[in-house]
């Protein structure tokens, strides 16, 4: 059962990336459709979405409103591209109340 998570988010990427190219229009809502059933499966499996770890690092710059250095250690600490890294500060962000 543990390589159901992995499975879904797979899924989930395989057609997240066939959005993003542009080649389907219909891609948008074929994936907005295949999240909410898998939500429900997870939901009802009982599985949670692993909370990624945040580097306090990360977290230290973007409580002092240091949005542009957080992007930075971001990108130190995981090696991922810059829109990515913001994206991801982004994210963590929302999630933590600091926008």
């Amino acid at each position: 059962m543990e390589w159901i998570p992995a499975l879904i988010l797979a899924v989930v990427a395989v057609l997240a990336l066939s959005t993003r190219r542009g080649g389907d229009p219909d891609a948008a809502r074929r994936l907005a459709a295949v999240e909410r059933k898998l939500d429900l499966i997870m939901e009802n499996l009982g599985i949670q979405e692993p909370v990624p770890d945040i580097n306090p690092m990360v977290l230290q710059e973007l409580q002092q409103g240091r949005k542009i250095q957080a992007i930075k250690a971001y990108r130190e600490a995981t090696g991922v591209g810059l829109k990515e890294a913001k994206d991801e500060v982004e994210a963590i962000g929302r999630r933590y109340g600091l926008q």
